[in-house]
């Protein structure tokens, strides 16, 4: 037996309430901050608005006294309860997070004590799924996007039997600790890689079977500039890259026609070329060019440059090398104007400086080591999104009925 909600069929022993009859709602309160009896030496936790962006909130960094709770006439939620934020700044307004401790909260949120015949982690669950019609409801009050407590009261939500409740908010959670689990692995991953670098590229570890000392060169002896420039057409399509900041790697930007494109300087890079950004390049804006990005066109804003001695530096241990601390020290140097977000880069003053280095060979150990780390890196993050995919799919068919649990 089933009945529609919101277009959608669900099972007929589904119910559809709103929240003020699932549960108590209310909204937070700030205790004045003029009055510091209700702030200092505080032991209540208290939650600012931001804090929803935890989730699942178990700690609190902000804390009230006993006074302020006394003289507010506050009873605090209980852990289980769950808080919409009503305003917020980006994406915040319409978030549910879950209370694991007892506390008070601002007056920006809205609060649920659901009843006993709610499981909470179901509520925040179902609550989650529905966050962009949360934020509608906001947009449609028409006070600059901002939901109030008598919108929260009336939203409403689908309520399975309370054993199915469980069954859904434990199978859903399970596959929240994967993907938890699976980032943690990231993390960890991500420090031992930052270490290798440190250490690899400075010197101060060696790999098995190398030593000596590292040899100073100046930039001039290792980098020349590679110009291809192209035979222009107005009815050829250019396929245009660019560098992200912060050593995030190429990206195809746009694909233009040559009549479409006002200054008419593009440049062919190869696979092996290294990108500068003039105007970018003091926020880590350089970068390898790998295969996928062979014979795409940059623009004059860009410098390309190769190996001067092939046998001499390795170019993926240059981007390796690019990407510490001490070389965009060396790019900041080499750079003039009056404002960070307007200075120039002026690459004959950065060829002077220098850069110290291992023999080729040892370059090219390090450097695959470090292609390994970050390989290792990029199949955890896939194996993420693969499963926030699988999970937003469960999420789909179990939280409207359309796929059922066994119930234990």
């Amino acid at each position: 037996m089933t009945k529609t909600f919101h277009k959608i069929t669900i099972p007929n022993n589904w119910e559809i309430l709103k929240l003020k009859d699932i549960g108590k709602v209310g909204s937070g309160t700030t205790p004045s901050t003029a009055i510091s009896e209700y702030w200092v030496n505080g032991t209540i936790p208290w939650l600012p608005t931001g804090k929803v962006n935890d989730r699942i909130i178990k700690d609190s960094q902000t804390f009230i006294t006993e006074k302020a709770i006394k003289d507010k006439g506050i009873k605090l939620l209980p852990k289980g309860s769950l808080v919409i934020a009503m305003i917020g700044q980006g994406k915040t307004r319409g978030k549910t997070a879950l209370l694991e401790i007892d506390a008070w909260v601002n007056q920006n949120f809205a609060f649920v004590i659901p009843k006993h015949s709610v499981y909470s982690k179901y509520l925040f669950t179902i609550l989650d799924f529905n966050y962009e019609r949360i934020r509608y409801e906001g947009n449609r009050g028409g006070n600059q996007g901002s939901l109030n407590t008598a919108m929260v009261k009336n939203f409403k939500v689908l309520i399975p039997p309370l054993p199915e409740q469980y069954e859904i908010a434990n199978a859903l959670s399970l596959m929240e600790s994967f993907i938890t689990k699976n980032d943690q692995l990231i993390e960890k991953k991500e420090l031992q890689k930052k270490w290798l670098m440190q250490n690899l590229l400075s010197g101060k570890k060696r790999l098995k079977g190398f030593d000596g000392t590292h040899k100073a060169y100046t930039y001039s002896e290792l980098l020349k500039i590679i110009k291809r420039d192209i035979t222009w057409d107005d009815n050829k399509r250019y396929e245009l890259i660019s560098v992200r900041r912060r050593s995030g790697g190429i990206f195809f930007r746009d694909a233009l026609y040559g009549h479409q494109i006002k200054v008419k300087n593009l440049r062919i890079v190869n696979e092996g070329d290294f990108l500068f950004s003039k105007m970018q390049i003091l926020h880590g804006a350089s970068a390898l060019v790998t295969k996928e990005f062979a014979n795409a066109k940059i623009s004059g804003s860009y410098i390309a440059v190769i190996a001067k001695e092939p046998k001499l530096l390795n170019m993926e241990y240059f981007q390796w090398y690019s990407q510490m601390p001490y070389f965009y020290h060396q790019t900041y140097i080499s750079s003039y104007g009056v404002h960070i977000e307007k200075m120039t880069f002026d690459f004959n003053t950065f060829l002077q400086l220098k850069m110290k280095l291992p023999s080729f060979e040892e370059q090219t150990s390090i450097a695959k080591v470090l292609n390994e780390a970050h390989k290792e890196i990029a199949f955890l993050k896939a194996k993420t999104e693969k499963l926030r995919e699988q999970k937003k799919g469960m999420m789909q068919v179990l939280l409207t009925g359309k796929k059922r649990l066994k119930i234990n």
